[in-house]
């Protein structure tokens, strides 16, 4: 199905309801992440739906091996950095690894620092039946929250391994009924991360809000992928899910050496390059 993009479609903010009308129109989501503010000004300016300051970041900004280590002083960094080049774009922001699990009370109060600090739109949050209590204490504070069910790298010590989740029974059963669960609560939007693509499937047909894949097959109403594994910056990670769309790390490198090259050779800077 294809989907007539308007000058009007194209500039306006994009909400969180607004997500509610692409879903119901069948228009795909796109969704990409984004840490710093000059990427998301050219990610914002080139027609994004969402971007996601994910706690990614942990990874492909910090350098660490999962996302646990990185703070919520860190993830309020990237999302403030973030809001301040994005015009259109739904702004999401992790809630990283110990600020929401187990505690309501530090839930709400991590999600109004980010909210108050960043000026992002919206929160994300990893889990389902285990922190009913965070996310009914944050939305019930009227901060607006999107699920991520299936693989969540947040609990990845558990999991032990960052294969396929929920292709038994009882653990689709379980994402199932947490999927249900988020949207009675008041959640906009569901992740779907590294799951069977037909059981993203039922899932979006049976929500009425809309899902995300990251992994999790076609049948979901958008897609997400990280901007530093898209763009080819990142080659150490090849999963079977990610397409990558440029090779920034060859472009880079080759201009990187030029650059070299021509310091060394004094080259650089020439007559007219200098004052």
């Amino acid at each position: 199905m294809s989907v007539a993009i308007t000058s009007d479609t194209a500039s306006r903010k994009v909400t969180t309801h607004r997500l509610m009308e692409m879903k119901r129109r069948g228009e795909k989501i796109s969704v990409l992440t984004a840490y710093d503010y000059s990427m998301a000004k050219i990610i914002d300016q080139a027609g994004m739906d969402v971007i996601l300051v994910g706690d990614s970041a942990s990874n492909v900004m910090a350098g660490n091996v999962t996302t646990l280590p990185i703070t919520l002083d860190q993830m309020i960094y990237h999302g403030k950095s973030v809001v301040k080049a994005v015009r259109r774009a739904l702004v999401v922001v992790d809630l990283p690894f110990g600020t929401y699990q187990g505690n309501s009370k530090e839930a709400l109060s991590s999600a109004i620092r980010v909210m108050k600090e960043t000026h992002a739109d919206c929160i994300k949050m990893e889990g389902g039946a285990e922190i009913r209590e965070s996310i009914e204490r944050v939305l019930c504070a009227g901060i607006p929250i999107m699920g991520h069910l299936g693989l969540t790298p947040q609990s990845i010590n558990k999991f032990g391994t960052y294969a396929v989740r929920a292709r038994g029974e009882t653990e689709a059963k379980k994402l199932i009924e947490d999927a249900h669960l988020l949207e009675e609560l008041g959640c906009f939007g569901i992740v779907l991360e590294k799951i069977p693509a037909l059981l993203t499937k039922q899932v979006s047909e049976e929500l009425a809000i809309p899902t995300v894949s990251i992994g999790a097959g076609q049948y979901a109403d958008g897609q997400v992928l990280v901007m530093h594994d898209m763009l080819g910056i990142n080659r150490e990670f090849s999963p079977r899910f990610l397409r990558r769309y440029a090779d920034l790390n060859a472009v880079i490198t080759k201009a990187v050496q030029a650059y070299i090259e021509d310091v060394k050779n004094r080259d650089f800077p020439n007559e007219k390059e200098q004052y």
